[in-house]
């Protein structure tokens, strides 16, 4: 049974994550620590995390929606994808078990963490790619990585959206801000999918849930009226140092 106090710990955990998923990414790395923190068993933290967070990514979707334009072919060839890998991901998550994912955690921490702190580089190389002509045509096939992704995402999440951007970079010829747009609406996807598979696990527990969805809305809300004061890459290695903290202490427990 949580405290006032834990209520108080977890709101104030998603209101930042809600900050820095606006800013820079990587606020699971925030929110989910906190839940192990107050007492919830992994896998439950872990879940209640993916239903809390929904909201967040359909606000990051709706605000790109504009970019999504013309992409209608891709959507109905890549939601499939990844609506099954999220489906799966939590289906493997509800497997495995406590002790199996809770060995496995400060792994997923540490390489969620590594991804975010190569962000800047894969979005570099990106671009790099995206300004040569007659990069390979992998359309058709695009959907096999990125439901292997969307495994991920649906088993734990964090560092997700950086792996199908990559995907994406590597299978498609497009801008950087339309497949960007293209990786928001995957990654909602499988949040939703593996969300609402979870909502018959018996794992969620909405009174977390439900304070943190509103801190993460108003932290996305704040993180958008902070964009271009805050330096994003500056906010970013602080939440990789967090995340390496985390595991390590995971580590040693």
């Amino acid at each position: 049974m949580l405290s006032g106090f834990d209520f108080i710990l977890i709101t104030l955990a998603a209101l930042a994550a809600g900050i820095v998923n606006a800013l820079a990414g990587g606020g699971t790395l925030i929110t989910f620590p906190m839940l192990t923190a107050v007492g919830i068993p992994a896998v439950a933290a872990n879940v209640t995390n993916t239903v809390a967070l929904c909201p967040g990514f359909f606000g990051g979707t709706f605000a790109q929606r504009d970019d999504l334009r013309g992409q209608k072919g891709r959507l109905w060839l890549l939601l499939p994808a990844s609506i099954l890998g999220g489906v799966l991901g939590g289906f493997l998550l509800l497997k495995s078990g406590e002790k199996l994912f809770r060995d496995l955690v400060p792994y997923l921490i540490l390489l969620a963490s590594l991804l975010l702190a190569a962000q800047d580089s894969i979005r570099t190389w990106l671009t790099k790619r995206m300004a040569q002509d007659g990069g390979p045509k992998l359309e058709r096939i695009a959907w096999l990585p990125v439901g292997l992704a969307s495994i991920y995402g649906g088993y734990f999440g964090a560092g997700m959206s950086v792996i199908q951007l990559s995907v994406l970079g590597l299978m498609l010829e497009d801008s950087l801000t339309r497949l960007n747009a293209l990786k928001q609406a995957i990654a909602f996807t499988v949040n939703l999918s593996a969300a609402i598979f979870f909502l018959f696990s018996g794992q969620v527990l909405w009174s977390a849930a439900l304070v943190m969805a509103l801190g993460a809305l108003i932290g996305g809300t704040i993180g958008g009226r902070l964009a271009g004061r805050v330096k994003a890459s500056t906010l970013r290695w602080l939440v990789v140092s967090i995340g390496v903290a985390v595991a390590t202490i995971y580590f040693f427990r």
